[in-house]
């Protein structure tokens, strides 16, 4: 490991206990920022309203931590949008955001459309299919950004178990991101979940980004925000156990291969030569094969967009 990334595990690595919430709240009174948090869903009627009930009681009713609530619908079949507007949340569908882009599935997508609907100065991410969800998921997150102005972006570390099993989540972390993280960018090999979906960060270092749409958005952005603002205005705060629905090998499968054009484009700013991959099911009359496209797009940092722009002046 990099003498640097050592150094910059000793002072900008933390857990919950360095930033009690009393601290916190003094950090925002005193500077006046506020805190929007976004929970990208599909179909996650199951766990999206337990999420949006605890960050409204712990951190807007206990203490006016967070702002707003937003929850971007991505086209969820069931009832993702009515169990999330019920628990408090605002309920923004994608399709309406930025109409004249029109809409691809993904994440990605998701995420850079949410900085047109909120306003807050730090924007936190919360995937909505965690499971026995703390507050403290957010407060963590979001600490750091309000009493330490040299951070810019900060991401949630944490145990994800597997079957019952300690640290065995988070496959493709470490079958795909961390080799690559190591390989190629070597001063973000501290970051303990790389590809975590809960992490905070000013506004103004996101609209400066471009959001690969769709699953590589995580890498891309660590990576881009390196180059942008350096190591040492990224961050990272331990906050516990991380419980969600895991996904089968095949969908990791095609994760990984989203993750790895997300690090080709960066290392070449090429362009894949097939950008598709090809998996195998067992039929009926042996293994049938299935090819997905690979996402290929990326939409453009936000404060090009002349929509951003003109919300900006108004």
């Amino acid at each position: 490991m990099l003498e640097e990334v050592e150094r910059w595990l000793t002072t900008r690595s933390w857990s919950l206990a360095d930033r009690p919430l009393h601290r916190i709240m003094a950090a925002k009174r005193a500077t006046g920022q506020s805190v929007s948090v976004v929970l990208p869903a599909l179909n996650e009627e199951e766990t999206v309203g337990d999420i949006v009930a605890i960050i409204r009681h712990d951190l807007m009713q206990q203490v006016p931590l967070v702002d707003e609530i937003v929850v971007v619908d991505s086209g969820s079949t069931d009832r993702t949008a009515q169990v999330a507007a019920a628990a408090g949340a605002r309920v923004v569908h994608r399709d309406t955001i930025l109409p004249s882009v029109p809409a691809v599935p993904g994440k990605g997508e998701v995420l850079w459309r949410s900085l047109l609907v909120t306003s807050g100065d730090i924007v936190c991410f919360i995937d909505a299919d965690l499971r026995e969800f703390s507050s403290d998921f957010v407060s963590g997150i979001v600490g750091p950004l309000l009493t330490d102005p040299g951070v810019d972006l900060v991401k949630g570390m944490y145990d994800r178990p597997l079957a019952g099993a300690a640290g065995q989540g988070g496959r493709v972390t470490e079958l795909m991101a961390r080799p690559l993280l190591n390989m190629h960018w070597p001063q973000l090999a501290g970051f303990v979940q790389p590809l975590g979906g809960e992490y905070a960060a000013r506004r103004g270092l996101l609209e400066q980004l471009p959001f690969p749409v769709g699953y590589g958005v995580e890498l891309g952005m660590l990576v881009d925000a390196l180059h942008l603002v350096g190591l040492d205005a990224l961050a990272q705060v331990d906050v516990g156990v991380r419980k969600h629905r895991h996904q089968d090998g095949q969908a990791l499968g095609r994760m990984a291969a989203a993750i790895y054009r997300t690090a080709q484009l960066r290392l070449a700013r090429g362009h894949l030569i097939r950008p598709s991959l090809t998996q195998f099911e067992r039929g009926s009359s042996g293994f049938e094969p299935h090819t997905y496209s690979v996402d290929t797009e990326e939409r453009p940092p936000m404060a090009e967009m002349a929509e951003y722009q003109s919300r900006k002046v108004a």
